[in-house]
């Protein structure tokens, strides 16, 4: 599988930056994301992401099978946790499927942290 669908009209080729980016905001739509998260290296700490920057918490592999993609949420405190990842699956997978045509092969959530929202 490849980042290029190819018609009659010509070939279109989608950079998986802007499938990571997609898929981000699809995922900050779903009830119970407070946002996207970047991991610091240095201190081990999850940083939340909004806005343009939740493409940084969603890495996009564009492998044989399919799209893989990986995703590092912060929930908000007092949800399950188990029914936001379901519904962040099953609203994503939809969504990328639909904008651009590409098999999703699977998608792997990582829940980095829980906030209290106001």
């Amino acid at each position: 599988m490849t980042n290029q669908i190819e018609n009659e009209n010509g070939r279109i080729v989608i950079d998986p930056e802007v499938v990571a980016r997609f898929a981000g905001h699809a995922a900050l739509d779903c009830f119970g994301i407070v946002g996207m998260a970047s991991l610091s290296v240095k201190d081990g700490l999850a940083k939340l992401l909004k806005g343009n920057n939740v493409a940084r918490g969603v890495t996009v592999k564009v492998t044989e099978g399919g799209l893989v993609i990986d995703f590092h949420i912060i929930v908000s405190y007092g949800v399950n946790i188990q029914t936001v990842v379901k519904n962040l699956v099953s609203t994503v997978k939809y969504q990328v499927e639909d904008y651009t045509s590409m098999d999703v092969k699977s998608i792997n959530v990582f829940v980095e942290g829980v906030r209290v929202i106001d």
